[in-house]
Order: C-alpha cells, then sequence, then structure tokens
C-alpha cells in the first residue's frame, strides 16, 4: 500500500470558491448600499463593520449550508478572498461581533428584503415557468422547524409533536423560487395571519410575473376569507376543502349519481370524480359583504377490497374535495393540486440541505432575519442550480428539470480552486479533475463577460 504524505504550503486553495458566484449576483443591485446607510449602535463593539459587510458575510455562510454563527471562523484563513468574492467593504466579522449586530437588525429589514428578492430575481432574467394550461403556480404552505429542547423565544409545541416554529412559505413557478416567507410561533394556526401573508404575496408575484397566477393551498387555510382575497384580486385557485360537518356518505351518494368519471383502478376500488357548487359568504376590505357560488370538484374513493385483499364490511368511503375557480377539467384539479405536494421537496432543501432548521438565535427577531436572508440565499442557489441544466455540466441519468440545493452547495459552491493575483487581477485555477468546472466556469463569463479557462 502506498502512503500518503502530507505536507502544509503557502497556496491559496480557496475550498468555497463559488460565493464569488453568489458576490457577483448581489453586486447587481443597491441592497448593500442601502444597508450600509442604516444607523448602527454606537455602543456595539466594531461599530466601523457597516451592516452590508454583515448580511453579506452571513448570506455567504448561507449558501455554504452553514447558518451557525461559529461557521464564521472558516473564512479567518483567507479573509481577503471571502471579502473580494461577496463584495464586504471593511472585514469579516467576529463571531461575537455578528452575533450582536444580527440581533440589533432583527426583522427592521423585513420590507426591504422581500424587495430585494423580487429585484434579485428581475436582474438575473428569471421568468417563473408556466404550466402546460398555462398558469403560475404560486404554492403556499406551513412547514415547522424542529427546535426541540431549547428555549428560543416563540418555540411551542407545533402540529407535528414537537417543538420548533410553524413557518409559511410561499414559491412561484415550476422550478420553486421563493417569494415570501414569514416566521411564526410553533403553536400559531396556519390560517392566523395567513389573509395579511396571502396578499403580501400576490402583490410579490405581480411584480415578478404578468402571467395568471394559480394560488395552491391546503386544507388549513380553506376559509371564505382567503376564497374572498383571491377572488378580489383576479387569481385563480385551488384549495382543499375542509369537510368539516360534512357527511361522506352524502358525498358518495352524490357522487354515484352526478359524476361524469368512474374508474377502478383495482379490484375493490372504485373513483368517482366530478363537481358541485357550494355558496360562499366573504367580506371585502372595504367591509362589503359578497355572496358568490363556487365549484367544488370532487373525488369520491369507495374501497371494498384493501390492498392487502382483506374484504371491508362495510366499505370504506373516503372524500376529497377542492375549491376551484378555474375552467380546468375535474381530472386537470386533481392533477395539478397533487403537483402541490412538491413543495415538500421545497421545504427539505431549505431544511436540511441548506441546514436552515434548527435556527441560530435565542431572539425571534433576528430568526426572523435569518429566515429572510434565507429567501435570498435559496433563489441564489437555485439560480445557479437551474443555468448548469443542458449545459456542459455532468450528464445526469435522467431527464431533470431542477437541480438539489445539496448539489448545488457540494458541487458549486464548495468548489475548490487555486487563487493567485497576477497584474491586479485575481485568477481562480480549477483543476482539470473538476467535472463541474465547465458549469462554473460559464456561469462567472454570465456574470462578469470574461473569465480565463
Amino acid at each position: 500500500m502506498n502512503h500518503i504524505k502530507i505536507e502544509f504550503t503557502n497556496e491559496r486553495i480557496v475550498p468555497a470558491s463559488g460565493l464569488s458566484v453568489v458576490g457577483a449576483i448581489l453586486g447587481k443591485s443597491d441592497f448593500v448600499k442601502r444597508c450600509n446607510r442604516m444607523d448602527v449602535t454606537p455602543n456595539r463593539s466594531q461599530h466601523q463593520i457597516k451592516n452590508g459587510d454583515i448580511l453579506l458575510t452571513y448570506i455567504g455562510m448561507l449558501c455554504m449550508g452553514k447558518p451557525q454563527y461559529q461557521a464564521v471562523h472558516e473564512m479567518d484563513d483567507d479573509q481577503e478572498f471571502y471579502k473580494y468574492a461577496l463584495g464586504i467593504t471593511h472585514s469579516i466579522p467576529s463571531e461575537e461581533t455578528l452575533r450582536q449586530r444580527m440581533d440589533d437588525i432583527g426583522d427592521s429589514l423585513r420590507s426591504r428584503i422581500l424587495a430585494e428578492n423580487v429585484k434579485m430575481l428581475h436582474m438575473n432574467g428569471i421568468v417563473p415557468s408556466k404550466l402546460p394550461n398555462g398558469y403560475v403556480p404560486v404554492d403556499i404552505d406551513v412547514t415547522p422547524f424542529d427546535n426541540s429542547k431549547t428555549r428560543k423565544e416563540g418555540v411551542s409545541r407545533t402540529y407535528k409533536g414537537y417543538n420548533g416554529y410553524a413557518p409559511i412559505m410561499a414559491y412561484i413557478g415550476t422550478e420553486g423560487y421563493l417569494v415570501n416567507a414569514q416566521l411564526r410561533e410553533g403553536k400559531q394556526h396556519c390560517q392566523c395571519g395567513t389573509p395579511a401573508f396571502l396578499r403580501e404575496t400576490i402583490a410579490l408575484c405581480r411584480q415578478i410575473t404578468d402571467e395568471p397566477l394559480l394560488i395552491r393551498l391546503d386544507t388549513g387555510n380553506d376559509s371564505a376569507e382567503n376564497i374572498g382575497i383571491l377572488l378580489e384580486s383576479g387569481c385563480y385557485f385551488i384549495i382543499k376543502r375542509n369537510l368539516r360537518r360534512e357527511s361522506k356518505d352524502g358525498w358518495f351518494e352524490m357522487a354515484k349519481a352526478n359524476s361524469q368519471n368512474i374508474t377502478i383502478p383495482r379490484e375493490g376500488k372504485t373513483v368517482y370524480t366530478g363537481s358541485d357548487w357550494k355558496p360562499v359568504t366573504y367580506t371585502t376590505e372595504d367591509g362589503v359583504e359578497k355572496n358568490v357560488t363556487i365549484r367544488t370538484g370532487c373525488e369520491i374513493i369507495e374501497r371494498t377490497i384493501d390492498k392487502y385483499g382483506q374484504f371491508l364490511l362495510p366499505s370504506d368511503i373516503e372524500a376529497n374535495t377542492w375549491w376551484t375557480n378555474t375552467g380546468m377539467t375535474d381530472a386537470e384539479v386533481i392533477q395539478n393540486y397533487h403537483a402541490h405536494g412538491e413543495c415538500e421537496q421545497f421545504h427539505s432543501e431549505i431544511k436540511t440541505d441548506m441546514d436552515v432548521e434548527r435556527l441560530p438565535s435565542g431572539k425571534f427577531e433576528t430568526n426572523e432575519l435569518v429566515l429572510e436572508l434565507t429567501m435570498i440565499d435559496y433563489n441564489i442557489l437555485r439560480m445557479i442550480g437551474q443555468e448548469t441544466i443542458g449545459g456542459r455540466g455532468p450528464k445526469p441519468r435522467h431527464k431533470v428539470h431542477r437541480r438539489r440545493l445539496r448539489t448545488v452547495i457540494g458541487n458549486l459552491i464548495m468548489l475548490a480552486s487555486h487563487i493567485t493575483t497576477h497584474a491586479r487581477q485575481v485568477v481562480m485555477g480549477l483543476g482539470r479533475s473538476n467535472v463541474w468546472r465547465h458549469a462554473f466556469a460559464s456561469k462567472i463569463v454570465s456574470l462578469y463577460g470574461h473569465t480565463h479557462v
């Protein structure tokens, strides 16, 4: 067996070269300059470090999938590169300064971050993809963050049965760009505060696209107020209904009598699909009460034999119904609602790939800031991933329409390179053994307009 000799050199080999792409994307706007103009608490240490430097440093940490404050020490050994790559003005803050300044900023930048997020998508030419029927999907859902065994402000029992937070997220397009997010206490019901969040999300989506929006919501948001907001704003929607006191047997009898589509997927299972109409009463923002009749698509499943071959007596009835104002067929309504489940994949990428589930601060407002910055980081990583599809990168075994964030972080952000400076230029050397070098170089060219290969 050959022995491997390890030696330390003075060469600048940086393990996170992809942050140069992150800095280039952020450098297209003046968001950081506006943050630098904010007042800094004078009695804090290192007050010469601007708030823009604080936010850029933390954005870089999030893009590496390392949101905990102590991860800032990974930039200690070559601060010059990280400052240059991210566009930091003064210096990389210490762990203590980063923590204190994040607490100072808190949730005061929410409106600016939301506006910057939309502007960033615009300036990078992002157009959310449409469904085959022409609608742009907007998926809104609550996903609990597990913060068990902590005493952080706002942590309480979630509907998943553990202590944590229950943030609400809104994604636009089939790629799943994150357009809005709001941190909530774990015990907060998913409908509490949703009307205001819904209005805010629709306004943001209107700035991104002029195409018709298709809002998709789960059962917890089955509310006449939500339906009223969507109707008044001219949006299309599919909302899973909460049957509440409605009888499954009643829906079953209606389906047998009126369903136009009856299928038998297997022996002992019959599926009835159809539509009905139900009255809805809502109140507008002006206090005007309106009565409308909304279409309710239904999928009623009768099982006389379960999947294991056991006969059921009486038969098992499952009733699924949806509010919708689209012109889709019943089968298309069901199919498009099932596609709403893809947002669970987006939640997973935020919580596991970016490691944001266990938020770093004990203060609720600071964790709100972390989640808001996560929107920008998530979209940056999504944009970088989408750029590599169909390029000179490694060919996947199957056709893909979206890169998982774990792939982007592992292969493009945490990309090792040899850094040299020559003729007042920074040269980033990529090894020939790295199969992602062409995808990385093409992204640099698209942002800077030049490169050395």
